[in-house]
């Protein structure tokens, strides 16, 4: 099948190399011209584990192509995806669609009949008819919409894109439907799940998904708080209500919050999308409330690790991506965390292993180090916020020797209280209330 990709973001690039990998012709289109030459000599735009490769492979094979040209990109395909961005606005937190609806107004113009306009963003409920309205606007009646949210985790796209738990169509039509399975046919042998929903279903699902993660997220966080007032361990909680098969064990990994381009801004999406047709969503935003909170508190923690004051206090922080396998530094707990350590007086130093680059841009007045041994020397607390691989085997004991003081501040559990302070640290960490 011949298929076109509006934008070359983390969600398009993905999608575009995954459906030129199962043998799709894919162009992917964007306005960025300094994008387009980059990708068009082999230089990725994000960091994606496996995602270089996979790129430079279907292009080679002539499968996968990049243009600015939305004309000749859109030619002959029989599905046109839309994944440019959909940034929470300003003021309401509701997505900001001024991509979404100039993408629809320049296809309009170019686009042939019979074509499917898939939407790939995430995009509040309506859209869809919004987008046949705007094509019936320009003079176009012979296209069909459909909406086919992404389930990506970043640091893991390929897989989840290849290897799905579940593929969600919301289409209006039966053309709509045909080319999109036939779109994902190859997945078929994997026995991924294809479930044919309305439009507006399929546009809820996605935000209703990362609701849910995210009230899986703070609620762990939660209980890590009552489990440090009472002595209890929130990994052994953890794992005790989630070997409980209608619970389940993913999100439940207590922390510094949630952060990412998804959950903050689907949250927002959502509540909004709720107070537009006159429904509370209380959970839904005592979990903004709760993780908003719980991402300004860190700074304190730290704080109080180290006797109360920070002044003339050196910190190291291990880890800025707001999780591993990734460079994307947006709504990153490490952002508050940093900012509160340095307005309480303390000079940070902080190293991460591929989003460095990203977080010199927010951070001036941060030391960035070459390395997480660079990072502690002499330092009087070291703070593990993104759980790299690498950061999962340092030498405790060399790690203690480099320090001026001797304070771990562990806020993803990696290590254990005993290693630690065999290797004559003292550890704090989330949520582990018994020694």
């Amino acid at each position: 099948m011949r298929i076109a990709m509006i934008g070359t973001g983390y969600v398009g690039l993905v999608s575009g190399a995954c459906f030129a990998d199962f043998g799709h012709q894919v162009t992917c289109v964007d306005k960025d011209e300094g994008k387009i030459a980059a990708l068009n000599a082999g230089k990725m735009p994000i960091w994606e584990p496996g995602l270089e490769a996979l790129v430079k492979a279907n292009a080679g094979h002539g499968r996968l192509r990049f243009t600015t040209d939305l004309a000749a990109g859109v030619e002959g395909a029989e599905a046109v995806f839309i994944a440019v961005g959909t940034p929470a606005r300003r003021g309401d937190g509701h997505a900001d669609l001024t991509f979404v609806h100039a993408a629809v107004r320049e296809l309009a113009k170019v686009i042939g009949p019979n074509t499917v306009i898939v939407t790939k963003s995430t995009v509040p409920v309506g859209t869809g008819d919004r987008i046949v309205e705007i094509l019936a606007e320009e003079g176009v009646e012979t296209v069909s919409v459909a909406s086919n949210p992404e389930f990506l985790r970043e640091g893991a796209a390929i897989r989840d894109f290849k290897l799905p738990d579940r593929i969600v169509v919301g289409a209006e039509d039966e053309h709509s439907r045909e080319v999109l399975r036939e779109v994902y046919r190859p997945l078929f042998l994997n026995q991924a799940p294809i479930l044919f929903t309305g439009r507006r279903t399929a546009e809820l699902i996605k935000y209703a998904a990362n609701g849910f993660l995210a009230v899986k997220i703070s609620f762990i966080n939660e209980i890590a708080d009552l489990c440090e007032a009472v002595g209890a361990d929130v990994q052994d909680v953890a794992r005790g209500i989630g070997l409980d098969n209608r619970i389940g064990p993913k999100f439940l990994h207590a922390g510094p919050g949630y952060g990412g381009s998804c959950f903050p801004k689907d949250t927002l999406a959502l509540l909004r999308t709720a107070e537009e047709a006159g429904v509370d969503q209380r959970i839904v935003s005592t979990v903004v409330e709760v993780n908003d909170r719980r991402k300004a508190s860190m700074a304190a923690r730290v704080t109080a690790a180290l006797g109360g004051s920070l002044a003339g206090k050196r910190v190291a922080v291990f880890g800025l991506a707001f999780k591993p396998n990734t460079d994307d530094m947006r709504e990153a707990p490490s952002l508050p965390l940093i900012e509160g350590l340095i307005a309480d007086g303390a000079q940070v130093a902080a190293y991460d292993p591929v989003a460095a680059e990203q977080a010199r841009l927010l951070m001036p007045l941060v030391e960035f180090a070459p390395d997480a041994q660079a990072a502690a020397k002499g330092a009087d607390a070291v703070v593990i916020v993104t759980e790299w691989d690498e950061f999962r085997a340092l030498d405790l004991a060399e790690l203690a020797a480099a320090m001026r003081g001797k304070v771990l501040v562990d806020l993803r559990n990696v290590y254990d209280r005993a290693d630690a302070e065999r290797a004559g640290l003292i550890y704090h960490g989330i949520g582990r209330g018994a020694a």
